[in-house]
């Protein structure tokens, strides 16, 4: 019988960090240093609304008389994020991530965030992934 097909669930991060849209380019990256991540789920009352990237805020602070302290998330954020169920297959989600260039996918359940699964995670899978062929 063969080995039924992992799903993105079983590599995702679980509860992830996220941060309000209301709340300020200076306390994403605030989260961003003190959690040591990358992407950063934006949500308003619970719901996924859009990602803040360490990448995106590098980007912005750039920008002249832009202050992180003053300029909200929402100013910010992208809104089209790339999200997936938590029975996505994981094969079908890392090809996704591939195809897109997509360094994150956030995982939803009726637009709650269960979980994000970053590249991170996709080098843990593949790692596992391998390994348990390697000992077959």
């Amino acid at each position: 019988m063969l080995n039924p097909s992992p799903t993105v669930q079983r590599f995702m991060t679980r509860a992830p960090h996220t941060i309000g849209a209301d709340e300020t380019l200076a306390d994403a990256h605030a989260v961003l240093r003190a959690h040591q991540i990358r992407h950063l789920p934006v949500v308003v009352e619970s719901r996924l609304v859009g990602m803040i990237t360490l990448h995106d805020l590098h980007l912005i602070e750039t920008l002249p008389d832009v202050n992180p302290a003053e300029v909200k998330v929402s100013e910010a954020m992208v809104s089209n994020v790339f999200s997936v169920s938590p029975e996505t297959p994981l094969a079908d989600v890392v090809k996704a991530m591939a195809e897109h260039k997509y360094g994150s996918a956030v995982v939803l359940r009726d637009q709650q965030v269960l979980g994000i699964f970053t590249t991170v995670d996709v080098c843990r899978a593949l790692g596992e992934v391998l390994q348990a062929r390697t000992a077959a």
